[in-house]
Order: structure tokens, then sequence, then C-alpha cells
């Protein structure tokens, strides 16, 4: 059984790599998730599958994840807190590297009171540190969640978080994402960066302390379609900021989407020219996964490297 993932060898071996985004659809027809993991099969080294996003019922990411391997697409599988105790998280995944999975996300998840079963109950049995914990555990000690031996075949995922550089307190940032190296996460996906000073100075702090050294840090953008949905998320998403003048760039544009694609590339090839500690982008084009070949292209990031 193949073990090492493709994304893990790319980042271990130092080049920058390239990750992505399909969310699973509010139906079980797999069709959409074919269609854009073909379509992105040669630009990016693996894709993130969302576990019921934003709290809605939606396929399930393992599940997804199949169809997106058959495609010849190396899944990244997300696995959030509020939807499964410790009993079904560990069968899941041992579920899902039976299937050939080997990239797992872990996260707390978006709270049930913003999807659609708001009067659902939550799990929370552990939280995504824990579970970023266990899942190293599980895979180094040979050991269940509760202690007791896996006596063979350990599911043996490459580990991945989340850190959000925006939110407040800005200094326990850093704090937190040390919190998940140190639990087990190899590799972090940060939140959409439209601030990119912001950022910078998050990764200031990240390499003061060595943090860059001892994880791989993803860095995320977002193309954006209008000015309307920059504004909504200024206003109205807490954690993310977008600066005014972004807003106004793609106010004035008399083609905003592709202003918005424009903006993607040139944060990119600042990111991975100027900051330091930074071994790779996740594109998040949120409803848009057409525009992602394009943004790898044009970002001077095609073709994709080849691993054995």
């Amino acid at each position: 059984m193949k073990n090492l993932s493709k994304l893990q060898q790319i980042l271990d071996s130092g080049q920058f790599a390239v990750t992505a985004e399909i969310g699973p659809p509010k139906h079980s027809s797999a069709e959409g998730i074919r269609h854009h993991a073909e379509m992105m099969r040669d630009y990016v080294d693996a894709t993130n599958i969302t576990d019921n996003q934003t709290a809605i019922v939606r396929l399930s990411s393992i599940a997804a994840g199949v169809h997106v391997l058959n495609c010849g697409i190396e899944p990244i599988v997300q696995m959030t807190c509020r939807d499964r105790n410790r009993i079904a998280m560990q069968s899941d995944l041992m579920g899902a590297y039976s299937l050939g999975m080997r990239n797992v996300l872990c996260l707390s998840g978006d709270h049930q009171k913003f999807g659609n079963h708001p009067t659902s109950k939550n799990v929370y049995d552990i939280d995504s540190m824990q579970l970023i914990y266990y899942l190293r555990r599980m895979r180094d000690e040979k050991l269940f969640f509760s202690g007791e031996e896996i006596k063979e075949h350990e599911p043996r995922f490459f580990i991945g978080a989340v850190a959000n550089p925006f939110a407040d307190p800005f200094e326990f940032r850093v704090d937190r994402l040390e919190k998940k190296v140190e639990a087990g996460a190899q590799f972090i996906q940060t939140q959409c960066i439209f601030d990119m000073e912001r950022f910078e100075r998050f990764m200031e702090m990240v390499r003061e302390r060595g943090i860059d050294e001892r994880v791989h840090i993803l860095a995320g953008v977002t193309p954006m379609k209008s000015w309307r949905a920059a504004k909504y998320i200024q206003n109205n998403v807490s954690g993310m900021i977008v600066p005014d003048e972004l807003v106004e760039r793609l106010k004035n544009a008399e083609d905003p989407k592709r202003e918005g694609v424009d903006i993607c590339i040139e944060q990119i090839k600042y990111i991975k020219e100027n900051v330091r500690g930074v071994h790779g982008v996740h594109v998040m084009a949120i409803a848009w996964e057409e525009v992602v070949p394009e943004i790898v292209e044009r970002s001077g990031l095609y073709p994709r490297p080849k691993v054995g």
C-alpha cells in the first residue's frame, strides 16, 4: 500500500506546492466533482474536499475524495469535529485511508446555527488540536485515540491544519499555530489573504520562532468576482480583512472578474518571491473552480512537478 502522499513528497523535497478546493454538492451526483477534478488534474498537487462546509449538508467528503482520486488528483479530506465523535472519526479515517486517501485536514467546523440545520446537535467530542494530536499518535505510535494498540496497518496520514493570520487578538495567532505544529500538524493552509501587510507581519513572527522550519505553510488566496463580494467579506465575515483599496480596484475595473483573477495572480507571485517561509499556495476559487488552471499557469506554477 502506497504510504507517502504526493503532496508530502513535493513539500518535503522543497518544491513550491499548489493545492485547490472542491466543494461537494448538495445532492448525490458526482458529475460536478469529476468535472472539476478533471479540469484541475494537471494544475494542482492535491485538492481539498470540504466536509459539509458552512454547516450545510453535502455529499460526504470521503465519498467525494474517491471520485477525485479516480480522476487522477490526490484528495485532502477535511474532517471536522462538529459532526462526529471520536469513534466515528477513527472509523471514517481508517476507511478513507483504505480507499487510498493520504492527506487529512483537521478542522473544528462552522457552528451548525449558520447552516441549513440550525437546530441540529453538534458533537465536539474532541477539538481540532486534539484531533491533530491523536492522528499523529495513531500513525507514529500505532494507538487508537483510547490508547489501545493498533496491531497492524495503522493509517499513515499527512496531517494538515488551518491558520487564520487575521483574526483578533493578532498576537495569539502564532501561538495557536505553534500549538498545532507541536500537536503534529505537518502542513498548514491559511485563511484567504487580502491584507498582505498583515500577513507579512504574521510570517515575521512565524520565522522568529522557527515555525516555518517545522511545518509547511501554504498561503490561502481567493480570486474575487466582484467588488460587492469583497465588500460583503469586509463587512460580514469575522476574522478576515479586505483593504479598501482592493474593493475600489474591483469597483473601478472595466471587467471585475478579470481584475479579480489578476489580483490573485499578483498575490501569488508576490508571496512566492517575497514572503520567506511560505512553501506553497492554496487557491480557494469559491464556486469558480474553472479559473484555477489559468491562475496556476499565469502565476508561473505550471507545469507541476512529477513525483514517484
